[in-house]
């Protein structure tokens, strides 16, 4: 087992032993990563990145596992793989954005 499946069984382990995957739909999930990812840019606001990183990289690093938790547990309800997705879009990304 890979390093990233273990660590989103580790991630739904937690949220099932909280019965918390009834509150977890798709739509959810999704807006859940979006309300994270602004709590990121939060820290960033009316700061260079420098200040920034100075000021709140603790909480800076606490946003980023939130978006990331929320993103690992979309993927694993939706059945993706992420290594999949992510090589097709960077597949994509070269060919619309070529070196």
């Amino acid at each position: 087992m890979s390093d990233i499946h273990k660590l989103i069984n580790s991630i739904n382990e937690f949220r099932d032993e909280r019965n918390w995957r009834q509150f977890h739909n798709p739509k959810d999930l999704a807006i859940s990563i979006s309300i994270e990812a602004a709590e990121l840019l939060e820290d960033f606001q009316w700061k260079d990145s420098e200040s920034a990183l100075e000021s709140n990289k603790d909480n800076i690093q606490e946003e980023i596992a939130d978006v990331l938790i929320y993103s690992l547990m979309l993927c694993s309800d939706l059945e993706l793989d992420i290594q999949e997705i992510i090589e097709e879009k960077l597949k994509k990304n070269e060919e619309k954005y070529p070196s």
